[in-house]
């Protein structure tokens, strides 16, 4: 059996999925049983609970050969690291405590930098966690920048007729589909393929700059002039809050961007067969244009 934190969100819903179609028992964790229902209904065990709740988890996570692990966002916390902290110690905890002998954990490029990265230090913190753990192996999974995290430009385009954040529109880096890193996060929970301690980085299927992407999307949704437009620091701020994202959640998002902006991370990385995924941005741009589309038909409506 498995076990699947953050089973609601995009990776962990796609792996418990991917792991149920080849007849794996899997175990799904959430504090919300309703949107677990669709996986328990494909056949997946449902645990509900808190994730900082360490007696929750431990029952969770006994008697399962491996683990994925990962801290899921909290975009209203009012101290995110506190919360990271809180999350990540009590998944470290449980581990120890059930006896879990095999963690594939969602990290992040740029996690090996001590500052000056945002909300992915939290990560930094947590595979140092997870790597003083004796007699767990553990898999650090390093994947880039999220597909995914372009589909927040949609009610802007709506809005403003542009796409935008704080982040340089003409700095090429690296860009994920969340649905490669499940296939990974799956691949490697059935095999068990690592030892020890060890990290793999994911850096999607090519580089490319937010100005690239954004004209791939508009092209596809039928906008062929959307424009790309790089906000200051205060501008995006502000925007985000204005989104519900807490003060906290977005200096830390700015933080990253700065990062970004500077090739801290995800710039420039040395590119393999092995962490090469295979999903374009013109193949996600489909599934934007179906986001897109919805939001016009919910506008309609």
């Amino acid at each position: 059996m498995f076990n699947i934190i953050g089973a609601t969100g995009n990776i962990g819903n796609r792996a418990a999925e991917i792991l149920l179609g080849r007849g794996e028992k899997v175990r799904v964790v959430s504090r919300d049983a309703a949107k677990l229902r669709p996986l328990v209904s494909k056949g997946s065990e449902a645990a509900v609970g808190d994730l900082k709740d360490t007696t929750f988890l431990t029952r969770a996570f006994s008697g399962v050969d491996a683990v994925f692990a990962m801290i899921p966002p909290d975009y209203s916390a009012t101290d995110f690291r506190v919360y990271q902290n809180e999350v990540g110690a009590s998944i470290a905890n449980a581990i120890t405590r059930s006896g879990v002998k095999y963690v594939v954990n969602l990290s992040s490029q740029g996690a090996e930098l001590p500052t000056g990265t945002g909300p992915i230090l939290g990560l930094h913190d947590q595979e140092l966690r997870l790597n003083g753990l004796p007699g767990v192996n553990v898999l650090h999974l390093r994947p880039t920048y999220f597909m995914e995290n372009l589909l927040m430009n949609i009610p802007l385009i709506n809005e403003k007729g542009i796409a935008g954040s704080a982040v340089r529109g003409n700095q090429p880096f690296a860009m994920i589909a969340t649905r490669d890193i499940a296939e990974r996060v799956a691949e490697h929970l059935v095999r068990r393929d690592f030892n020890g301690k060890a990290v793999k980085d994911l850096l999607g299927q090519r580089d490319l700059t937010l100005k690239e992407a954004i004209s791939i999307i508009g092209n596809r949704i039928g906008w062929p002039e959307l424009k790309y437009v790089q906000f200051t620091y205060e501008e995006a701020s502000k925007g985000m809050m204005a989104m519900g994202i807490s003060p906290d959640m977005s200096r830390r998002f700015i933080e990253m961007s700065m990062a970004l902006n500077d090739g801290l991370f995800a710039v420039g990385r040395p590119r393999t067969a092995e962490n090469t995924t295979p999903t374009a941005i013109e193949d996600f741009a489909g599934t934007f244009a179906a986001a897109f589309e919805a939001t016009a038909h919910s506008k309609a409506a």
